[in-house]
């Protein structure tokens, strides 16, 4: 870098406080003047001291009657952070000066584009923070360009009146109705949000419902049910989660935007999968809006810049006359950023009573007011709470990266005007819950392999059911079909004036076809039909027979059915043994309950068998072989002696004495 301060007999420069003059280097592939480290290093060192500079580039010599190219600088927003970084590039206004003689109005404003090496080490400069602002009557804009591989960008779903659309959602039909959520019932009661149907007959929030009904005679009321709201934003991130592996919630505000609900959404690279950001922010609004939640998306290179664009964009809304002139999607480029928030009002970034009060008696009412102070200024007269106000509107906020979420458990719940009593009215209010829960499972691809119920009773009990399904499932006619008959089984106790709905996500089953074989009955007809039958039966009556650690006879325990069910069809059992063997093998079958016999018996041995499975003389005897076990408990102690018997007529039959009972039995017969 070359050149020196020099003083200048321009009053209108008198500010600038030195020059910096050099030559750029020959232009890169970009076409845009490439500028040494060097300079950019020095210029980062004086900007850190001075409160705005000058730098002339240009391939000529410098005189007074040539024409000059300047390039002014005044704190902009530009800042180290971590990373470090310098400049990632710089757009600033040139202003082409014609001989000194001329008038004023022969100044032509030009636009140039300056970018520092790539190579530049912001750690060198010697400061912690450059930052620069726009030259007077410049438009504003972030130094930096299009958005470079690897860069943040983050997407924002706000919806403006989170209470109004989570009774839509419950109540599809009141969609065109002006219809109001209020905070509570009786004619005191604060109105939350209304819709726009009802705020083109007067009413606005804040309200009173006495005021409102006033206004616009005919208004459908709602009172705000936080279970709605809860299932809404759950559905909110459900919606974020179909297109990008991490979301987030954003916490609930307060004061003007308390209604509100938002999520954040990592968008970094996002436009290999779609066509651009501007077509995935178009995916994400039509997704929400499916979902029952209409609302606005933005998309910028950090969440807090994300989230004032898209509450602009709601705030922009109300006021719009027609449907079709309300602006859903904004995608902001990091060099457009600055632009578009600096005519911005501050209220946005919500601040405190005590600091918008303070702004407005310093007459700072928009963000480029706010961006145009230093940081010392504003905390030593507003206090220390405006810094994360400043932090907030530069996009400077500390955030923590997007988490990717666990939890798998969806929920939907409601709570009802007034209790019901018959499975009727019940039943209907399923049908918008699990449906709702199932429209949320097919969004994110999953299934639910059981159900919980929770039924808030009037007299102040709780009813829970836990509903299994043999498979997961995400049939709302099914699932709805299953609580019908749980409830038809066991009705609830008392009037209901509560419902809960929660379920497990999992992976849907994936049936892989066979090539040479017909395609056999849907496993989810079995599943569903084993469901139906544990509905009636009970759960403990349905399952697959499962052999246990006991010598008990006949021991078992019944377990729910888990094998890999197919729509295959059953291929032929596979033959152990020799096909060419002669030998004859005698199989059991056991006759359940054993048959009661007579028998008599000579020397301890049975020697005549009566029973209706088979009587005679016995000729040939094997045995006794003794079980006993769990001589330690009175109910469960057993002791029984099996034996073989043959009969003259060659009748084979297996006989049983419990010592127990002190009876024979026929306990099975050998075919």
């Amino acid at each position: 870098m070359s050149g020196s301060s020099r003083p200048r007999a321009s009053r209108s420069r008198s500010s600038i406080s030195r020059i910096c003059q050099t030559r750029p280097s020959a232009r890169p592939s970009g076409g845009r003047p490439a500028i040494r480290e060097a300079t950019w290093l020095r210029l980062a060192r004086l900007a850190a001291r001075q409160q705005s500079a000058l730098i002339v580039l240009s391939n000529t010599p410098q005189t007074g009657s040539r024409a000059e190219l300047v390039l002014e600088m005044r704190r902009r927003r530009i800042r180290f952070t971590a990373p470090p970084r310098l400049l990632d590039a710089l757009e600033t206004t040139a202003v082409l000066r014609r001989h000194r003689t001329r008038p004023a109005d022969s100044e032509i404003l030009l636009s140039l584009d300056a970018e520092p090496p790539a190579h530049v080490d912001p750690a060198r400069s010697g400061s912690s923070g450059f930052s620069t602002s726009l030259a007077a009557g410049a438009s504003p804009s972030l130094a930096s360009g299009a958005p470079a591989t690897g860069r943040r960008r983050v997407a924002c779903l706000l919806i403006p009146d989170l209470p109004l659309h989570a009774a839509l959602r419950a109540e599809p039909e009141l969609a065109d109705q002006a219809l109001v959520v209020t905070t509570g019932p009786g004619p005191r009661a604060e109105i939350l949000c209304a819709s726009r149907a009802a705020m083109a007959g007067g009413v606005q929030p804040g309200q009173s419902l006495t005021q409102a009904r006033a206004i616009r005679p005919g208004l459908e009321v709602r009172i705000a049910s936080p279970a709605l709201e809860r299932a809404a934003r759950a559905a909110l991130l459900d919606v974020a989660l179909s297109l990008s592996p991490r979301a987030e919630l954003v916490a609930r505000s307060g004061g003007f935007f308390a209604a509100e609900g938002a999520v954040c959404v990592d968008a970094t690279g996002i436009a290999a999968l779609h066509e651009s950001e501007s077509r995935f922010a178009s995916v994400l609004h039509a997704r929400a809006e499916r979902a029952g939640l209409r609302g606005f998306v933005a998309l910028a290179s950090s969440r807090g810049i994300a989230r004032l664009a898209a509450r602009h964009l709601a705030t922009s809304a109300r006021f719009a006359k027609r449907p079709h002139e309300i602006e859903t999607t904004r995608v902001l480029s990091p060099r457009k950023e600055l632009a578009f928030l600096a005519p911005l009002p501050i209220d946005l970034l919500d601040p405190d009573d005590d600091v918008a009060e303070s702004l407005s008696r310093f007459g700072l009412h928009s963000l480029r007011d706010l961006l145009g102070l230093s940081r010392r200024d504003l905390a030593a007269r507003v206090g220390p709470a405006i810094l994360e106000l400043v932090a907030r509107a530069r996009g400077e906020e500390i955030e923590p990266p997007l988490a990717e979420p666990r939890a798998l458990e969806l929920e939907e719940g409601i709570d009802l005007e007034w209790p019901l009593e018959n499975l009727e009215p019940l039943a209907f209010v399923l049908r918008g819950l699990v449906s709702r829960l199932c429209e949320r499972l097919a969004l994110r691809a999953l299934g639910c392999d059981e159900l919980h119920l929770d039924l808030r009773l009037e007299s102040g009990a709780r009813d829970a059911r836990r509903i299994a399904l043999a498979s997961p499932a995400g049939d709302a006619s099914v699932l709805l079909r299953l609580i019908r008959q749980v409830l038809e089984s066991t009705p609830p106790a008392a009037a209901v004036d509560g419902v809960g709905l929660t379920c497990r996500g999992v992976a849907l089953r994936r049936e892989q076809l066979d090539l040479f074989r017909p395609r056999g009955p849907d496993p989810n007809q079995l599943d569903q039909t084993l469901a139906a039958l544990g509905v009636i039966c009970g759960p403990a009556r349905v399952g697959s027979p499962a052999v246990v650690d006991d010598h008990r006879p006949d021991a078992f325990a019944l377990e729910p059915f888990s094998g890999p069910f197919s729509g295959r069809g059953v291929p032929a059992v596979a033959r152990t043994a020799d096909a060419r063997s002669t030998t004859a093998r005698l199989t059991l079958r056991a006759i359940r309950p054993p048959a009661r016999a007579e028998v008599r018996s000579a020397g301890g041995r049975p020697v005549f068998v009566r029973s209706a499975a088979g009587q005679g003389e016995i000729v040939e005897v094997a045995g006794p072989w003794r079980t006993t076990g769990q001589w330690w408990s009175e109910t469960g102690h057993f002791a029984v002696d099996h034996y073989d018997v043959q009969l003259r007529d060659g009748r084979v039959l297996r006989l049983c004495f419990d010592w127990r009972q002190n009876g024979w039995q026929v306990d099975g017969l050998y075919d």
